[in-house]
């Protein structure tokens, strides 16, 4: 039997993307953890919001892949305020279904791992927002230091699974 856990993953991926998403899915694999996410393994019937909580509730983990959705060049950063700042430079948005879920998924108690792709910032990819580790988006080709480090970070996080899943 395999656990559940919540996946946060935008739908539509690049090429490059998808390869990392298989990546990190067969390490959930690796460690019989079922990925559960709106949209691809499950369907809503009712509000999408609302399904997301209530497919949660099923699940005994988190895991937040932030992956490029959004690229902006430049803009203003608080527009009118006495902090606006003006940016030069391009700026990288996730989806924003990765915060809404991530913040159901932290306050129904769940193990977290939070992955972001460079140059992803702000809210649930911001550190010490929780005490959450944001760790770097795995890059293709994976090198043996590489693996095993990644294969470290998911050892760890589906221990914490495993305790949540059989406390209930």
């Amino acid at each position: 039997m395999r656990i559940p856990v919540f996946v946060s993953c935008p739908t539509k991926l690049s090429k490059t993307q998808k390869d990392i998403k298989e990546l990190i899915f067969k390490e959930l694999e690796k460690y019989k953890l079922e990925p559960r996410t709106l949209g691809q393994s499950d369907y809503p019937i009712e509000l999408p919001l609302r399904e997301v909580f209530v497919l949660a509730k099923h699940c005994a983990g988190g895991l937040i892949l932030g992956f490029k959705q959004f690229i902006a060049n430049g803009g203003i950063w608080k527009p009118d305020t006495n902090e606006e700042k003006r940016i030069d430079n391009t700026v990288s948005f996730p989806t924003p279904w990765n915060h809404l879920e991530a913040g159901i998924l932290y306050s129904l108690g769940l193990p977290l791992l939070v992955f972001k792709e460079e140059g992803i910032e702000g809210g649930i990819f911001d550190e010490g927002v929780t005490e959450v580790f944001v760790y770097k988006m795995p890059s293709l080709p994976l090198n043996e230091n590489m693996k095993q480090q990644l294969s470290s970070i998911f050892l760890r996080w589906q221990g914490e699974v495993r305790k949540c899943y059989y406390k209930r």
